[in-house]
């Protein structure tokens, strides 16, 4: 029997990776350029994830709220939209974490793209 009481499932795991690859991809464009929320919605589709507002907003405003990302208050056609854009500790939470990630993603894909596993697959 498992010490922990609620195990993970492996919805749940996939999830919370994807969140977290989602708050790198936030602090990214947030970098580069202010943006909204929704715009970031349709930006996140664009790349094949379905995130509801729900999702996404608590999420900005948990990374404003660690000083990450700080709002702007702009009126576009009659209406008050949030722009976010990275602070310097934001900038420096994606420098550090860039080098880590693609060493992580490298080693994890490495097996996939390597010349032993296609003949592999292949002999299957």
């Amino acid at each position: 029997m498992s010490r922990y009481r609620n195990p993970i499932t492996m919805d749940d795991f996939i999830r919370d990776i994807f969140l977290a690859f989602i708050r790198i991809h936030l602090l990214h464009h947030a970098a580069e350029a202010p943006f909204y929320g929704a715009e970031m919605l349709a930006e996140l589709a664009r790349h094949g994830y379905s995130l509801s507002p729900g999702t996404l907003y608590p999420m900005l405003h948990a990374m404003e709220a660690g000083g990450y990302l700080e709002c702007e208050r702009r009126v576009v056609g009659g209406k008050v939209r949030k722009y976010y854009r990275a602070t310097p500790q934001g900038r420096a939470a994606l420098t550090r974490a860039r080098p880590q990630i693609r060493e992580l993603v490298d080693e994890v894909l490495a097996e996939e793209m390597s010349p032993d596993t296609e003949e592999k697959t292949h002999e299957s």
